[in-house]
């Protein structure tokens, strides 16, 4: 149940994503679906506007109350995975450095020129 939820609600949430972005402020919505006329003979100007809010209105609806189950059913869930912090080491360790020769030591001295 919980996933068909969760499937249902990301669908609606990226079919509301796409129809604010088809919306525009100035009222030529959806002018360039349909190829030239086709979407103009079909609404007017103001009918895609309608048509676009009301979907809009419509899908975000469904968001919120697929949103609410969602959260109404996983409410009562426990998890069974531990968290990071409980499986995490509580003591640290410092690192071991590794035996590096001093480079000062090896370095050759010149004899100073006479």
């Amino acid at each position: 149940m919980g996933s068909v939820l969760l499937v249902i609600h990301l669908m609606v949430a990226l079919l509301l994503v796409v129809l604010i972005l088809m919306q525009r402020n100035s009222g030529n919505a959806l002018s360039g679906l349909g190829g030239g006329n086709g979407a103009d003979s079909f609404l007017s100007a103001r009918g895609k506007g309608n048509l676009l809010t009301r979907t809009t209105a419509i899908l975000a609806t469904i968001f919120f109350c697929t949103s609410i189950l969602l959260s109404l059913y996983y409410k009562g869930e426990t998890r069974t995975t531990d968290s990071i912090a409980d499986v995490a080491p509580l003591q640290q360790t410092a690192p071991t450095v590794p035996a590096v020769p001093d480079a000062a030591a090896e370095t050759p001295t010149v004899p100073a020129a006479e």
